[in-house]
């Protein structure tokens, strides 16, 4: 398991690398100089996929936390984040471009989003329950 987190946080990190350079060239060739939903694409990469799945990966470690389930949980969270990620990378090109979206458009990327946000939420709580029930096991054999 401490291998799936080592490559998971390495897959943020290019992520988060390229999120940030998309970023940066296509505002620049775009002449947009506003606030915009994709500035923070490369930092929900970088904390919510290479940092937490460093930690994962300590945690680990530490104290063994993963079990049988912490598979399904963690698809649960990549999907969460993957889900997330894309919906703020598609609302900042249509901010960029300028792209007029219809009231039903504009609601399907934000519901879209907030889905994402929701299962990244659950993913996380039910890892964080796991790595409770490792610790309290640990400190209180």
């Amino acid at each position: 398991m401490m291998k799936r987190f080592a490559n998971a946080a390495l897959t943020y990190a290019l992520l988060a690398m390229a999120g940030g350079v998309f970023y940066r060239e296509f505002t620049k060739f775009s002449g947009f100089s506003g606030r915009t939903a994709l500035a923070v694409v490369h930092a929900h990469y970088l904390l919510l996929g290479t940092v937490f799945f460093l930690l994962l990966l300590l945690l680990e470690k530490n104290f063994g936390f993963a079990g049988p389930k912490t598979g399904r949980v963690l698809v649960v969270y990549h999907v969460g984040l993957n889900l997330t990620v894309l919906m703020l990378a598609a609302r900042g090109v249509v901010q960029i471009r300028g792209i007029a979206l219809s009231a039903a458009a504009g609601g399907a990327l934000s519901g879209i989003a907030g889905f994402g946000h929701i299962l990244l939420g659950v993913g996380l709580v039910l890892v964080l329950l796991q790595v409770r029930r490792a610790v309290a096991a640990a400190v209180h054999p």
